[in-house]
């Protein structure tokens, strides 16, 4: 069987599921489906970590705007249930500079900001924005997707027991419904139900032991949104994972390698980075000391130009970055590094943890690059090129490769000096 045989066929598989919203059918037939492929890769079984999170599922979700008519509008993961009725304010992108311009205008208002591309320096999330409209006072919150056409998907940043506001992703048409005229500002009504009950999900690992008790984590997050199939986010980094370790395994040397593997496929990693915080949160201090490097395949697709705006985030772990350039160089490709802490993939998590580890994503600072449309409606798998799955698993070979084998010197170099903040 050629690479591009079980590459494909993988993630046209994982993308069968849909969108694999953590809670919904989707997810859970994806889990069992990366059972049976991880299996196939590796030749070892699935270690299932059950954990428990707080669930969540809408049930009815509307939007109208100031003439009464219904807009497209999806509800952000863990929205609160609520129905109101106010003006709507217009932030812009939603930064802080905007809302300390209007602090005087926010409460008791809807707040309108919109979506960023994700994969840039200088990104403001949108449960940053999100948290800045609740602590204004505003009633509820709006964010307009980049897509015509489509609402954006997303979590809220609404956790725990926090009452927290409606909040929904829209359709740029749906915003501009909403723009303030001479005549003032407008109104809409959110109204959105929800049923939130306890629920479980889990994380699957495949361990295969080195010579010593170090470890080399290659890992990618199962979930996703259900607007699209979740293709370039994270269908995706599952299959460049799967057949990474599926070529390592295929020649691993007789005695194996220097380092372990373990193939980690993170749960709810859209709520939050739910699933690896907990995993962390359950490993020993020495376990932790034990992990050399983690290798996080999220949104590895959809850049744009001949390296596809491949870039490794590396959370100030900056001993590792002469690593992923000889690596990348002799993929002939240019990886562009990123070191500044951004938490926006599992990655993070190991980096609060002291742990070296670095996200590689496509399309970094590229915003007409495909993967801007992640988390909207197009999110769908003919927006890969199977050329640039290719690459990704290539890249990801070739580094995990060298790690497994690294000396012992250059690995102590790896670690951070302290944990990421």
């Amino acid at each position: 069987m050629t690479d591009a045989a079980f590459l494909d066929r993988a993630f046209a598989a994982i993308c069968d599921t849909g969108g694999r919203l953590c809670g919904t059918p989707s997810e859970r037939a994806a889990t069992a489906l990366l059972k049976a492929l991880g299996r196939e890769a590796t030749g070892v079984e699935a270690r299932a970590e059950a954990f428990d999170y707080a669930g969540w599922r809408p049930l009815a979700c509307a939007l109208t705007g100031p003439d009464g008519a219904a807009l497209p509008a999806h509800p952000l993961v863990r929205s609160a249930p609520g129905e109101v009725e106010a003006e709507v304010i217009d932030l812009g992108r939603g930064e802080p500079e905007s809302f300390a311009a209007h602090a005087d205008e926010i409460a008791g208002r809807i707040v309108l900001v919109r979506h960023e591309l994700m994969f840039n320096p200088g990104t403001i999330h949108r449960r940053i924005k999100y948290r800045a409209a609740v602590e204004a006072g505003a009633v509820g919150f709006l964010i307009a997707g980049p897509a015509e056409g489509g609402c954006v998907a997303g979590s809220s940043g609404r956790g725990g027991d926090e009452p927290g506001i409606p909040a929904f992703g829209i359709s740029p048409e749906a915003a501009r419904a909403l723009a303030r005229r001479a005549a003032g500002r407008p109104r809409a009504r959110m109204s959105l139900s929800v049923e939130e009950a306890p629920a479980s999900a889990e994380n699957l690992f495949f361990d295969l032991p080195g010579r010593t008790d170090e470890r080399v984590v290659l890992t990618a997050h199962i979930d996703g949104h259900d607007l699209g199939e979740s293709a370039i986010d994270n269908a995706s980094g599952l299959a460049a994972a799967l057949e990474a370790a599926r070529r390592l395994c295929a020649d691993r040397p007789a005695g194996g390698w220097r380092r372990g593997l373990t193939l980690a496929f993170f749960n709810a990693e859209e709520w939050a980075l739910t699933g690896s915080a907990l995993h962390l949160a359950a490993l020993s201090e020495a376990e932790r000391a034990r992990i050399a490097v983690a290798i996080n395949l999220d949104s590895p697709v959809g850049g744009a130009g001949p390296d596809g705006g491949l870039a490794a985030l590396t959370c100030g772990a900056a001993g590792i970055e002469p690593m992923l350039l000889a690596a990348a160089e002799a993929e002939g490709i240019a990886l562009r590094l990123h070191r500044p802490f951004q938490a926006n993939s599992d990655h993070a998590n190991f980096a609060k943890a002291g742990i070296p580890a670095f996200r590689l994503v496509a399309g970094f600072g590229q915003h007409a690059a495909p993967a801007r449309l992640v988390l909207t409606p197009l999110d769908r798998r003919d927006l890969v090129e199977p050329a640039e799955l290719r690459r990704a698993a290539d890249l990801a070979e070739r580094i995990a490769r060298h790690a497994l084998d690294a000396p012992a010197e250059e690995a102590a170099a790896w670690r951070p000096v302290a944990p990421a903040a």
